[in-house]
């Protein structure tokens, strides 16, 4: 991402922030850091995670509603959070309104056409269509980088709890009972767009 466009000294927002893992990272070079989060437990472990970052802020909303005003953040972060595709236009448009102008927003998801874990995907959500999917970002101006991931896991319990995490119960399980090892390559788009 920081190839694409930085943060360094800028105003980031991250849409659906969980327990806010990323905001410090972007908080050693940004100017302002804001983690946007709508499940109240998670806003609480995100606030917990950056009380001593005087230059990050954690609020309780949703994409579709963002508590900022507008033209008030530089670039927008949001990792497998609210942005899929076909009915997240509600949230694109509080981008418009938030991101100001030489701004950037990133959006990471799955990529089901690739990977081991994109084949998983695409058993446990059928219903998902990647061209549709591709058609929706490519219109609205986005751009698609291909990343090739993988995922490294300590133990095998670990991995079983991501995996059943991910993927609903009967997949999850499906996919143990097959498959071997601590790790997965796992394939993802990061869609870009600049304002």
């Amino acid at each position: 991402m920081a190839s694409l466009a930085s943060w360094s000294g800028r105003d980031v927002l991250d849409i659906g922030c969980g327990s806010g893992f990323h905001l410090p990272r972007f908080a050693t070079v940004a100017a302002r850091v804001t983690g946007v989060e709508p499940h109240p437990p998670l806003v609480a472990l995100a606030r917990r995670r950056t009380r001593r970052l005087d230059n990050v802020e954690v609020l309780a909303g949703q994409a579709e509603a963002l508590p900022l005003p507008d033209r008030s953040v530089d670039v927008v972060h949001a990792r497998w959070a609210y942005f899929f595709g076909p009915g997240c236009e509600p949230g694109l448009a509080e981008l418009d309104r938030v991101v100001r102008r030489g701004g950037t927003a990133f959006v990471i998801d799955n990529d089901p056409t690739r990977s081991t874990f994109g084949g998983w995907f695409r058993r446990g959500f059928p219903a998902v269509d990647p061209t549709a999917v591709e058609r929706f970002w490519s219109r609205r101006g986005w751009t698609r980088h291909p990343l090739d991931l993988r995922w490294e896991f300590d133990s095998r319990a670990d991995l079983e709890a991501v995996v059943r995490i991910e993927l609903p119960t009967a997949v999850a399980e499906e996919v143990l009972a097959t498959y071997a090892g601590t790790s997965v390559d796992y394939a993802v788009n990061l869609w870009v767009r600049h304002w």
